[in-house]
Formats: C-alpha cells, structure tokens, sequence
C-alpha cells in the first residue's frame, strides 16, 4: 500500500530502472537469428533511453516535463517494437527449423514471453492516469480518467481490515509492480482476471497481448510435441 506521505515523493525509481534492463537483457541473450542489426545495437540505444531518464528521476519519480515523457514512451515503444519482431521471427524460426534447434528455440520462446509481459507492464505503468508522475502527485479529482480499474478502487466499502488498504481510505496508487501483475495475468489467462480494462486503449493493449502469448503457447506447444515424437 501506499500512504498519502509516501505518494508525495514520488514512486521509487530502482524497480521500474530493473525491469528495463531485465527486458534488455533478455532481448541481447537471444538467439542470432531473432536480433535485428548487430546484437548490441538496440538493447545500447534502450539503456541511452534508460540512462535519461533516470537522470531526470534518479531516486524517485517527481519529475515530469514532455522530452521526460517521449523518452519513456520511446524507450517502451521500441522494447515492444523489437519483441515484436522477435516473436515474428521466432515463428519463422519454429516452423521452419528441425528439431535438433528445437530446446534453443523453445527458451528463446520464455524470452519473447517474458519480455512480452515486461513491455505491457511498462506500457499499462506509463499510460495509466497519466504515469507515475502524475498518479502520486495530483490530487485525485485532478487526475486523467483512469485506464485501469483495481481491487483497491472498489475495497472502501468492505470489512474494516480490507478497506484500509483501499484507494478512497489510504490513499493507494498502483505502482510497477502491480502493473506487472496485470500483465502477467492477462498473458496467462489471455484475459483479464481481477483488474479491469477501462479505456479504449488499455484493451486494445490487453488485446494485443493476450493474442501474441496465445500464439506464442500455442507454436511452442507445438513444437514442443513435435520435437518428442
């Protein structure tokens, strides 16, 4: 939970900086075939992008300003964009290549997986009544309309133990970590579970993700039986 005092200084930076470089990790540690460009190339552009911003926030999110905003949603964009790609490849790769690559492209799969779930995350945290910024910084009658709606939001009206930890009585905003969840739920069950999309755009994001980690649990189911037979 997150107190009203704590709001005011701004989410922290480090879990949300971890995350990025776990998603450029994943991204360098693929497969020859699945990179696009020379293999450094990309994930350097992604930790320029990174080193930015946490110049801008380097302890906690209190900053905001417009070329702070692009960074974050380019450096988002463009984990998506190359995952995306990857995925494309890797399906290429996973109908066309025989079974002795099989176990090779089988874990590069879990990477495009969960990289996948990382990027949304990203995406829902960024997006969401207008980023971290403004979620924990504006008073709640002044900020954008939700994209999101979560347990907390609905919890003032529950027992006395549940609804101190509601959005209405403490003061709660989500943070990166409870957008990771969304996303990780949503690309496991292929839909939503206990957060509900609420803006156009969140399900067509939600959409769009469930729809590559279905393809990508199904190929790779595929493939998988293929390759023990």
């Amino acid at each position: 939970m997150t107190s009203a005092s704590k709001a005011r200084r701004g989410e922290a930076r480090l879990p949300s900086a971890l995350v990025v470089v776990a998603a450029i990790a994943l991204y360098a540690l693929l497969p020859e075939q699945l990179i696009l460009g020379p293999r450094l190339a990309i994930p350097a552009l992604e930790a320029v992008l990174l080193g930015a911003l946490i110049a801008v926030n380097p302890r906690r999110m209190t900053r905001d300003n417009r070329w702070e905003r692009v960074a974050a949603l380019s450096l988002a964009g463009l984990i998506a964009v190359t995952n995306a790609a990857a995925l494309v490849l890797l399906l290429r790769q996973l109908v066309s290549t025989g079974n002795d690559r099989a176990v090779e492209l089988l874990i590069a799969a879990g990477q495009v997986w969960l990289t996948n779930v990382i990027v949304y995350g990203l995406a829902f945290w960024e997006l969401d009544r207008g980023g971290p910024v403004v979620r924990t910084h504006l008073p709640r009658h002044q900020l954008p309309r939700a994209d999101f709606r979560f347990p907390q939001d609905e919890d003032h009206d529950t027992i006395d133990e549940v609804q101190a930890g509601s959005s209405k009585i403490s003061d709660w905003v989500p943070a990166i970590v409870d957008y990771l969840y969304v996303s990780l739920s949503n690309s496991s069950a292929f839909s939503p579970t206990d957060t509900m999309p609420l803006s156009t755009r969140a399900k067509i994001l939600m959409g769009i993700e469930s729809t590559s980690a279905l393809v990508i649990s199904v190929v790779v189911i595929a493939k998988g039986v293929g390759s023990l037979s």
